[in-house]
């Protein structure tokens, strides 16, 4: 049995892939699968308290993703300015510092970063296995953001069970098959690792998260082509997958 969820966007979205830099902010198109139960992890912590989150954690890791985005998504491109933290050698430390407060530039400087803002044109829908119905959907009402906070959504339907996934979903914790669209859109999506526990998604605690073991990477094809682009944005349409 799968839970279908239907979200609204109500502003653009961003999520960087798991390896990018901080200056080259390139945007994910949809919600990872981390980006997704961890949302669903800071509602059970909120809500019904540590204690329950940290029983409800083995659910959440295991479930299986699914996902089906709008018809068309932009991908808008610009550059941004932001405050980065000043560094000078270690034997230039004292005149540098001292040359930076004079330029206003210490202990932040300013500079520039790139940085892309999708726009779902339409109601995301997210599937769920795994979990009980009636323990899932109280989080689900009251998830409110996806992906860098201020990517925020609202919920457009009650969420309905199916007996099995709709085609038109594709998969997200399952990384490419036999079978995919040779003309798709190649994502990198992140997922709770089988080795994850609480702790190391826990920010208060000292367990490290570490990429490829807590934290893995999936190579996930989703059935959109670019349709048109310029020097500010990129146009995804969705075409029909043949399977």
């Amino acid at each position: 049995m799968w839970t279908i969820a239907n979200y609204q966007p109500t502003t653009l979205f961003s999520l960087r892939p798991a390896r990018a830099t901080t200056s080259g902010g390139k945007s994910l198109i949809v919600p990872t699968p981390f980006a997704i139960k961890m949302a669903l992890l800071d509602v059970a912590i909120r809500t019904q308290g540590v204690q329950h989150a940290q029983e409800l954690f083995p659910i959440l890791r295991d479930m299986r993703l699914a996902i089906h985005p709008p018809q068309r998504i932009v991908v808008n491109s610009t550059f941004t300015k932001i405050l980065r933290i000043y560094e000078s050698k270690a034997s230039e430390k004292e005149a540098s510092i001292t040359k930076a407060k004079a330029k206003r530039e210490w202990p932040f400087k300013k500079t520039i970063a790139y940085r892309e803002y999708v726009q779902l044109a339409g109601p995301i829908q997210l599937g769920f296995e795994g979990v009980d119905f009636d323990l899932l959907v109280p989080l689900l009402i009251q998830v409110n953001y996806l992906g860098k906070r201020g990517g925020f959504i609202q919920l457009h339907t009650t969420p309905y069970l199916v007996d099995d996934l709709p085609s038109e979903f594709t998969e997200i914790t399952a990384s490419i098959s036999d079978s995919f669209p040779l003309d798709g859109v190649l994502q990198l999506l992140d997922d709770f690792g089988p080795k994850i526990t609480y702790e190391h998604a826990d920010v208060y605690s000292s367990k490290p998260m570490r990429l490829n073991t807590h934290r893995i990477l999936r190579s996930v094809i989703l059935p959109y082509r670019l349709a048109r682009s310029s020097r500010g944005y990129t146009l995804y349409e969705r075409f029909a997958d043949p399977r």
